[in-house]
């Protein structure tokens, strides 16, 4: 299981070897409603009933400077377009083994909050009849940083300015308050159905702005309160 060190706002050194990372889909009203130009199966215009969940394997994390990857085998399919995108998000560590949690209580089993880039490869998540999984799991789609910030430091989780920088340029810009559901209700819903143990990573959303990235960009990802998560975009 792949292991990355993250310097901690407490003055530690946090281990981060998840055993899952759960992402949430269509948590920004803005972001839903950019989803003709995203154009991946699944992404309508419907506000969901309940979160939208799918998976990240942990291989896709990556620290703050390492590049991003863009794979080589993508191009065999002969697409009209190979578009892979950012996606800026707050990610959410969970401190301890939980199930079944109330809202109410769901803030006291967050370790830290850090900054997310969910790189997605869009033709995948179009063309694969399984879904969103392998689109969203390929190595080096899941860069996280640059520290953990502690949830006495954080202030509200739940207004955080978050933007992110495509070579210095603002495509993202928004705030965490618009999320359609909330982190206590995310945790909430995620430890019903999946037990959750120590480590393992929420991304909680992401909002509208997302676009593609190519070799020689830098991305930055800069969320209130945290910082700034920069990676380089490189190919195969």
């Amino acid at each position: 299981m792949p292991v990355l060190l993250l310097p901690s706002t407490t003055g530690e050194t946090v281990e981060i070897r998840p055993s899952k990372i759960i992402a949430v889909g269509l948590n920004y009203l803005e972001h839903i409603q950019e989803s003709e130009s995203v154009n991946v199966q699944n992404f309508t215009d419907e506000i969901p009933a309940e979160p939208v969940l799918f998976p990240k394997t942990p291989n896709v994390l990556i620290g703050p400077g390492d590049p991003i990857i863009l794979p080589s085998f993508v191009n065999d399919y002969g697409f009209d377009e190979c578009r892979t995108d950012y996606e800026a998000e707050l990610a959410v560590i969970i401190k301890d083994r939980i199930k079944n949690v109330a809202e109410s209580e769901a803030l006291s089993h967050v370790l830290g909050y850090s900054c997310f880039n969910d790189i997605s490869q869009r033709n995948l998540q179009r063309s694969d009849k399984s879904g969103w999984f392998r689109g969203k799991s390929l190595d080096t789609f899941g860069p996280i940083g640059p520290v953990i910030v502690s949830p006495d430091e954080i202030g509200d989780p739940q207004c955080l300015d978050i933007c992110c920088r495509l070579n210095g340029r603002v495509v993202q810009k928004s705030n965490t308050r618009h999320m359609i559901f909330s982190i206590p209700q995310l945790i909430s819903f995620i430890s019903s159905n999946f037990t959750l143990e120590a480590g393992d990573i929420i991304i909680t959303g992401t909002p509208s702005g997302v676009g593609p990235i190519q070799d020689g960009d830098l991305l930055e990802v800069e969320i209130e309160n945290i910082g700034t998560l920069t990676n380089p975009v490189r190919n195969e």
